[in-house]
């Protein structure tokens, strides 16, 4: 795939999303439905290696262009999570926009579409990243213990890691 080609699609992923993961279904859309250039395994290693590395969450993105045009791609990834931060605040004085009660309704209404369509997506990956009831009780016990403590989600994966290395 073009890197070029790469960079705008990681870009509009990432223009499009107001919390890291609300990107992952354009990229699902993209590039494994569309263009065939990464896989539902690919894209759950990339969300994997996002959520256990240190930064934001939308660094999978990073990964995602790696496993799709290798270094080139990793930058062009780099390239698109930092484009719209290095845009927003001279747009944002230029426009002189408040933070008004429509600004503030219009934001609410965008991130409940945004965490429907990434639920939608998530339910698509989950086929491919849980195979078996075994993984499946795995994936539930994790979920659960996520909602209901304040354990930090890295020793959440890394246990969840283990589990299924023991069931494999």
């Amino acid at each position: 795939m073009n890197v070029l080609l790469l960079y705008v699609l990681l870009l509009q992923a990432t223009v499009t999303s107001f919390s890291g993961l609300t990107s992952l279904p354009v990229v699902h859309d993209e590039l494994v439905v569309r263009r065939g250039v990464l896989t539902d395994e690919q894209l759950n290693a990339a969300l994997a290696i996002g959520q256990t590395t240190p930064g934001p969450v939308g660094l999978y993105l990073v990964t995602v262009g790696y496993f799709v045009a290798g270094v080139p791609g990793a930058v062009a990834g780099v390239l698109a999570l930092a484009t719209p931060a290095l845009l927003a605040i001279p747009l944002l004085g230029a426009l002189r926009v408040g933070r008004t009660e429509s600004v503030a309704g219009a934001a609410r209404g965008i991130v409940i579409a945004a965490s429907v369509l990434t639920l939608g997506t998530t339910f698509g990956l989950a086929e491919s990243a849980v195979p078996d009831v075994t993984r499946a009780v795995i994936a539930v016990i994790a979920l659960a213990v996520t909602a209901a403590t304040q354990i930090s989600p890295i020793w959440i994966v890394v246990v969840a890691g283990i589990a299924g290395l023991v069931v494999l």
